[in-house]
C-alpha cells in the first residue's frame, strides 16, 4: 500500500488558523489532519477538530495524541464517537500515556497498566459496543452502526508502552523519523501482537516528524532542532528504567540525550526554542524529514521501504503553507503513482 500523507497542526490561537491549515491541506492530498490535545498549553482540541471536520469533506482527523488521564476514558471515547457521526464516519484516535498535557499541570504519565485497561475498553466503547466498566455494563446506543470503526493507534518508546500496542492497538505511533529506530519499535510492537495471538503484519506504522522543504539545510535544521528535543522528554525516562548500554533500548536513540540540559514546556513544540540547543544537525537529519524536494522524497521512499503506512508532518515550522503546496505539487502525487 501506498505511503498516506497527514498534518499535524497545533491548537494555536487564533482558532481559524487551524482550520485554514486543515482545508489547505486536504485541497494538496493529505488525508488525516491531527492536532494536540494539551489543553492548557493550546486551546482544547475537541471544538477545533469539530470545526475542521465541518470545513472539510474527505480529510479524517484525530490526536497525535490524546490520552486517557486528563480526559476521563468514557468521556474521550464519547467524544470521538460524537466526532465520528459529525464528521460523518472521518475519525481516528491517537493516543498515549500524555506528556505535555500531563505533564505541565503536575501529573506523571498514565501508568501503563492503567493505560493498556483503558484502551481495551475504549476501543469497543466508541465503536458502539457494550463495555463493562466501574462495575456497570455501559453502551454508547446513539452510535450509528453503518459507520466505518474508529481504529486506534497507540504512541510509544519504550518496551511496556509498545507491547500494549501490539496488543491492543491498531497501529503504532512514532514521533520521529529515524529508520533504525523506527525498525527497533515496530518489531518490539509486533512481538507483543504475535504473542497475543493478533496478526503483527496487520500492526500499521505511523510516523510523524516536521519536514521543512529548502535548499538551505542550516535553516532547516534551525527550524526542527525543538522535535529531537521533545523527543528527549520520553527518552530520559526509558534511561531512567532501562539505562544507556543498548540492552533495551538502542543507543541510536538513548545517545544524543547525554548533551540535554533542560527542557521548557511553555516552548513546547516551537521554533528557536532553546532547549533545544543541544540537538546536532545529524539528530536533525535522522529525525526530521528535511532538505529540497529531492532529498525529501529519497527519504519518504526509505520510510515506505521500511514498511511506513502513514507520514504527518509536524507543522510547526516558518512558511506553513509553502510546505502544503510544495508536498501537494512535487511530493505526494509521486506517492500515488501519479506525475505532477
Amino acid at each position: 500500500m501506498a505511503l498516506s500523507f497527514g498534518v499535524t497542526v497545533l491548537p494555536d490561537p487564533p482558532y481559524q488558523r487551524l482550520v485554514e491549515l486543515m482545508v489547505l491541506g486536504e485541497q494538496n492530498g493529505f488525508e488525516i489532519g491531527w492536532t494536540y490535545d494539551s489543553h492548557v498549553l493550546w486551546q482544547d482540541s475537541f471544538p477545533l477538530l469539530t470545526l475542521a471536520a465541518q470545513a472539510t469533506s474527505t480529510m479524517r482527523f484525530g490526536h497525535l495524541v490524546t490520552n486517557p488521564g486528563t480526559r476521563e476514558p468514557t468521556v474521550l471515547a464519547s467524544l470521538y464517537a460524537t466526532l465520528h457521526d459529525i464528521s460523518d464516519g472521518r475519525m481516528v484516535m491517537g493516543i498515549g500515556r500524555g506528556d505535555s498535557a500531563r505533564r505541565y499541570i503536575g501529573q506523571p504519565p498514565v501508568r501503563v497498566a492503567e493505560f493498556e485497561t483503558a484502551l481495551r475498553m475504549i476501543k469497543p466503547f466508541m465503536n458502539g459496543e457494550e463495555v463493562h466498566w466501574n462495575d456497570k455494563d455501559l453502551q454508547l446506543k446513539w452510535v450509528r452502526p453503518e459507520l466505518p470503526e474508529i481504529e486506534m493507534w497507540v504512541a510509544g518508546y519504550g518496551p511496556k508502552a509498545l507491547a500494549v500496542a501490539g496488543r491492543v492497538g491498531d497501529g503504532v505511533i512514532i514521533q520521529l523519523a529515524d529508520p533504525e529506530i523506527i525498525q527497533w519499535i515496530m518489531g518490539t510492537a509486533r512481538a507483543a501482537a504475535d504473542e497475543a495471538g493478533r496478526d503483527p503484519d496487520a500492526l500499521k506504522c505511523i510516523v510523524c516528524a516536521p519536514s521543512h522543504v529548502s535548499d538551505d539545510m542550516a535553516d532547516a535544521r534551525d527550524q526542527t532542532r525543538w522535535f529531537p528535543a521533545m523527543v528527549s522528554n520520553h527518552v530520559k525516562d526509558l534511561i531512567e528504567r532501562y539505562g544507556t548500554d543498548g540492552s533495551v533500548v538502542p543507543k541510536a536513540l538513548t545517545d544524543y540525550v547525554e548533551a540535554r540540559k533542560f527542557y521548557d514546556y511553555d516552548d513546547h513544540s516551537r521554533v528557536g526554542a532553546a532547549h533545544g540547543e543541544f540537538v546536532t544537525d545529524e539528530i536533525c537529519d535522522r529525525f526530521s524529514v528535511l532538505g529540497n524536494v529531492e532529498q525529501i522524497t529519497t527519504k519518504l521512499r526509505e520510510l515506505e521501504s521500511i514498511g511506513v503506512d502513514h507520514y504527518s508532518i509536524y507543522l510547526m515550522t516558518h512558511g506553513q503553507e509553502e510546505t502544503l503546496a510544495a508536498y501537494g505539487e512535487h511530493i505526494i502525487p509521486g506517492f500515488k503513482g501519479v506525475t505532477s
